[in-house]
């Protein structure tokens, strides 16, 4: 299969619990934690692996946490290069309460990256031999890292290497500045970008179809959540509806979606197809307790059903 990385820089070690009801001011019980590889691009990897697929995850590893947060990288079987930083790897938690099956979700900041690291993460990536097919750059940026990282890493990347992104905020600038394969915002991070608020469909995709033309990528997804994504290239535009599903997390769902897209990409598949699996690995991401991901049976069960109802549609409107 055609080869994939992923690049995570501000990598967490992703603690999940639940207890009966949140009460402020008093001790709570919960129940015994999980604990997975949390960060975008090892979430990335993670659901990679779950689709059978295989990627090589490189990630900054700082302090204690760092250490156990290889360990439990290790167990999973994934392919990894760790980088050596001075900080410590963060931590994240997420509870979910049982009484209201509301989950609340923790994200801690990153600690603080030199320019020295940059540099190395920089260099690692650049000396990845031979060159990944797809290079996924996702999740956060720690402070000190600088907001150009990602913009840096693409720039660097051989001329065959299709850069997937999924960052916000000014990174997200700068990596579009660069130009991108492909980007998968939300419509809160498109908002943001377009500095505008999107009252319908028409207006979203005519400002990602700006961002195709003006060369800042050749393929947009944007999540609309539980509506699915729209999907905008140069040559075409589709809405893909999410199936409905159970919800038990949103934890990773946004990076089920890149590894659906990337692994299907990487298998071949058409970008309307590859889309369409993403947005079913996203669905089955949400059925999941916790911080666990999408799973294979649940992707493909979900991906069959969206491509029957695709069909039924189009028989009707034919």
């Amino acid at each position: 299969m055609t080869s994939i990385a992923t690049v995570t820089v501000s990598p967490a070690l992703d603690k999940s619990s639940s207890v009966e009801q949140v009460f402020a001011e008093h001790k709570l019980r919960c129940s015994e934690p999980a604990y997975e590889p949390g960060g975008g691009g090892l979430n990335v990897s993670r659901a990679i692996a779950n689709l059978d697929g295989e990627s090589l995850a490189l990630w900054t590893c700082g302090g204690p946490t760092g250490e156990l947060l290889r360990e439990f990288v290790d167990e999973r079987g994934l392919r990894h290069e760790a980088i050596p930083v001075s900080g410590m790897t963060r931590e994240n938690l997420a509870i979910y309460e049982r009484t209201s099956g509301y989950q609340y979700r923790f994200g801690m900041p990153g600690a603080p990256m030199t320019e020295r690291e940059a540099r190395e993460v920089c260099a690692r990536v650049a000396a990845l031999d031979p060159a990944p097919d797809y290079l996924v750059l996702s999740g956060s940026l720690p402070p000190g890292a600088g907001d150009d990282l990602y913009a840096r890493l693409a720039e660097r990347a051989p001329s065959h290497t299709r850069i997937i992104l999924d960052t916000s905020g000014p990174p997200l600038h700068y990596a579009l500045d660069q130009g991108v394969f492909l980007v998968k915002p939300n419509v809160r991070e498109l908002e943001h970008m377009e500095k505008r608020s999107f009252d319908n469909e028409r207006d979203m995709v005519e400002a990602v179809q700006r961002c195709v033309r003006a060369g800042r990528a050749e393929v947009v997804v944007t999540s609309l959540g539980a509506g699915g994504a729209l999907l905008v290239t140069g040559q075409q535009v589709a809405h893909i509806r999410s199936p409905t599903v159970p919800i038990r997390s949103k934890v990773g769902a946004g990076d089920s979606m890149v590894a659906g897209i990337t692994v299907s990409l990487a298998r071949g598949l058409p970008i309307a197809d590859a889309a369409r699996y993403g947005v079913a690995a996203g669905a089955a991401a949400v059925m999941t307790a916790g911080s666990e991901l999408c799973r294979k049976q649940d992707t493909d069960a979900l991906f069959e059903e969206m491509n029957e109802t695709a069909a039924k549609r189009e028989q009707r409107s034919s």
